[in-house]
């Protein structure tokens, strides 16, 4: 309860807990002047119009009108309440809570008591595994990292470094019967393994090297154990817990943070796990410029490691709020590797001239093409457009547009020129009518979702109706979904059915005589198969599929009357895209410079005709003339809103926004 936090308790909070430690948790933010500026989370914010002042304290939105100091921030951030958060930012901050009272309060005690005592065990613990390493058992472990990772002694102890021995549970006999540790604190600790509910409890690091996890408070959280005998897997981290969330850990932080801000940098290398925007954050906490730089390895996998990240955190880099770079070690697997041959000063003399990140995803596009054969020309033309229009700034495209095309036409420069005005059409064309959102409102992208999740719940439900869907889209021009999540699953949709009947079988299934591939088109078990799919081959969407798998109350209302409600939803999503197309024609018709008629008279008066009778009509064709790009726009705008009418009249009775 407020009442039960005495006021100097809730004075000091908001004394010691600084305003830009704390957004910057949950958001980046970016040094400008005096101040700080950021997205803000409060509203469908495109551009930083968040300010947060470390001076005074508060936060501030001119967009939407959110402010506040750091209490007020969490309170909307989190949906917590007043109580829990002065709570959370005493312990935080090491603050002295007075007059704790109340079931409640006893709760939140008994809770931070559990906590205190897992920290306690995983402290215990780490001690455990480094006297390991420097006994008789660990003398293996310990020539491995002298001798083949060459690390110092002063590393492996700064790093506090030790050895799970090959043994089923030595490490739970020493913290149950030697330290007199709880057993259900062990097991949550993540430390020990209980199988299949039995007694039988057994260490689930064995013989592995141990390198501790530490938060920022420098606690040990959780533990990562790399094998030495080839078991599998190679690298063990332990499971989540009360203490430990993956998502918002990086390993090393803690010990790296003061030379971030030194060096105004942050340089990630190989990670176990993805990177996230809350990682972002906390990194950018300690660079002022933002500077990020990402050096994965150089296979496969780290490829698509860097790819994934960028896909995270390009739309702050898009609008400056960090400073994204990849440097791509070539030749060089990881850059362990490549500081055995080099120093220290040759790897941050290649992180200085790492690339931006849109460099590096168009030397990845351009990457071992045969650019002679068309289809594979077709498809880089197609990527460096889908890149390209990504960019906001008219001046950055441009630079990139001469860039590409340069490479395109291998320094011939009148080719050059052609490809960067194909390019710049299409590039136009793809910002406004394909997948750009700068005409979208923020109240439809909510409601674009909705009807985007009803097209899937229909496919998979209602097979009878899949073929009409497919056919619908291509008559509406409707090329996919705006929802990543969404598409996603379609995407993966559409993969089981290419297996079930083959490459081309939307193709068949137009032809006369496919009554029978109609038939096992329809017949396909998606609810069954779309789950296993996912799980296998898209594991970060798998968490999305239960909704239409198992679908609420409201879904299954659907159902009443599918091939009507149906009708509705495809109307809304091709108003969408209708709507969208009218934003762009207003800006590009209220772009225009207008010619008057008094302009086009004086065009006459200064170049007389041949004598013609028809001064009017003169008049008129020079105004239509000179204004013809504006009067364009003008007709197509009008043409959009008809169709927008005639598709609220479709729906009508079928469906209605809500």
């Amino acid at each position: 309860m407020v009442h039960s936090i005495h006021p100097r308790t809730i004075q000091e909070v908001k004394e010691k807990a600084d305003i830009v430690d704390v957004i910057s948790e949950h958001i980046v933010l970016k040094k400008k002047g005096k101040e700080f500026v950021g997205i803000c989370p409060f509203h469908d914010d495109t551009k930083p119009s968040m300010t947060v002042s470390p001076t005074k304290q508060f936060y501030y939105c001119f967009s939407c009108g959110a402010g506040g100091n750091s209490i007020k921030f969490l309170m909307e951030f989190t949906r917590a309440n007043f109580s829990d958060v002065v709570l959370s930012l005493a312990k935080k901050n090491n603050i002295n809570v007075e007059n704790l009272e109340g079931p409640q309060v006893e709760a939140y005690k008994k809770q931070l008591s559990r906590k205190e005592e897992l920290y306690k065990i995983l402290r215990v613990t780490k001690n455990w595994f480094k006297s390991q390493l420097n006994n008789s058992l660990g003398v293996e472990a310990m020539k491995y990292l002298t001798s083949k990772r060459n690390l110092s002694n002063k590393i492996i102890d700064n790093f506090e470094l030790g050895f799970a021995p090959n043994s089923w549970n030595d490490l739970f006999n020493y913290l149950s019967k030697v330290e007199k540790f709880p057993i259900n604190l062990i097991l949550a600790s993540g430390l020990a393994i209980s199988k299949d509910n039995s007694d039988k409890i057994y260490d689930r690091f064995r013989n592995r090297l141990i390198v501790p996890i530490h938060d920022m408070q420098g606690r040990v959280v959780a533990f990562g154990g790399r094998s030495l005998d080839g078991q599998e897997p190679k690298y063990l981290n332990s499971p989540e817990s009360e203490i430990f969330e993956k998502g918002k850990m990086l390993f090393a932080f803690e010990k790296a943070s003061s030379d971030i801000r030194k060096r105004d940098k942050a340089i990630i290398v190989s990670l176990g796990t993805a990177l996230n925007k809350y990682q972002i954050s906390q990194l950018c906490r300690c660079t002022d410029n933002k500077n990020i730089i990402l050096n994965f390895d150089s296979d496969n996998a780290g490829i698509l490691a860097t790819k994934r990240v960028i896909k995270e955190v390009e739309t702050l880099s898009l609008h400056d709020q960090i400073n994204l770079k990849i440097l791509q070690l070539s030749h060089f697997k990881d850059p362990d590797e490549y500081l055995n041959s080099h120093t220290p000063e040759d790897y941050f003399n290649l992180i200085d001239n790492s690339s931006f990140w849109i460099d590096w995803e168009i030397d990845q596009i351009f990457k071992d093409q045969d650019l002679t054969k068309s289809e594979i020309f077709q498809s880089v033309i197609s990527s460096l457009v889908k890149l390209l229009s990504k960019l906001p700034q008219s001046s950055t495209r441009t630079h990139y547009l001469q860039k590409v095309s340069e490479q395109l036409s291998k320094g011939q420069a009148r080719l050059a020129i052609q490809f960067e005005q194909d390019l710049r059409n299409q590039v136009k064309g793809f910002r406004w009518h394909g997948r750009s959102k700068k005409f979208e409102q923020p109240n439809e992208i909510s409601r674009r979702e909705k009807n985007e999740s009803e097209i899937i719940f229909y496919y998979l439900h209602c097979p009878d109706l899949r073929l009409f869907i497919r056919d619908e889209f291509l008559k509406r021009e409707i090329n996919g979904f705006n929802t990543s999540y969404i598409q996603s699953l379609w995407e993966a949709i559409s993969k089981i059915e290419q297996n079930n009947l083959g490459l081309n079988y939307l193709n068949d299934l137009k032809q006369s005589n496919s009554q029978n591939l109609q038939k096992d088109f329809s017949s396909i078990n998606l609810i069954s198969l779309l789950p296993d799919y996912l799980a296998l081959n898209n594991p970060e969407s798998s968490n999305k599929i239960n909704i239409f798998i198992n679908p609420n109350e409201l879904f299954l209302t659907l159902l009443s009357n599918p091939k009507d409600n149906l009708l509705g939803t495809l109307s809304l999503l091709e108003k969408y895209n209708s709507l969208k197309r009218c934003r762009h024609l207003i800006e590009s018709w209220g772009s225009q410079r207008l010619k008057t008629l008094e302009n086009c008279i004086s065009i006459l008066i200064d170049n007389p005709s041949s004598g013609s009778s028809n001064t009017n009509k003169e008049i008129d064709d020079l105004f239509k003339d000179l204004n013809s790009d504006a009067i364009k726009f003008q007709e197509l705008y009008y043409l959009e809103r008809q169709h927008i009418n005639f598709l609220d009249k479709q729906r009508c009775g079928n469906f209605l926004a809500s």
